[in-house]
């Protein structure tokens, strides 16, 4: 499956700590930045976090219920390969990242099942990570 690459800019309000989150505990190469912003490639993405006052979501995020979970929204992430997704989840834990929703299998047994993990960034945006044994079940009814 060839995609392109997203943009997605999220709203920092400690540029320094989210810097050295999405650089040092991800691993992500950082590109151009300002004063005001950093660019990351993230899993051949691009993601840009800005200085921004904390919005009504990083101070108090709004879930809903999936498999017996509180998932956070807004939230965003990467569908990664089940060995990548593992290996995350790992370096995750050694770096002492508390998770929303810790690393499992969800929907076990069923159409869609796949591995998920949902943490936060030091600004409160939420992020989730996926792998799917079966990328074809990704968008499976």
């Amino acid at each position: 499956m060839a995609l392109s690459p997203f943009h997605l800019a999220i709203p920092v309000y400690d540029l320094q700590a989210a810097r050295d989150f999405y650089g040092r505990v991800f691993g992500l190469a950082e590109g151009r930045s300002s004063a005001q912003w950093v660019d990351f490639d993230f899993f051949g993405h691009q993601l840009v976090i800005h200085e921004h006052p904390k919005t009504a979501s990083q101070e108090s995020a709004h879930t809903n219920p999936v498999d017996g979970h509180d998932v956070p929204v807004p939230h965003f992430g990467v569908v990664l390969g089940w060995s990548d997704w593992e290996a995350l989840a790992g370096r995750l834990k050694t770096f002492g990242v508390a998770f929303v929703i810790e690393p499992y299998v969800r929907f076990k047994g069923q159409v869609g099942e796949q591995a998920t993990m949902f943490f936060l960034d030091p600004c409160g945006n939420a992020l989730e990570f996926k792998a799917f044994k079966d990328i074809g079940q990704l968008f499976a009814k």
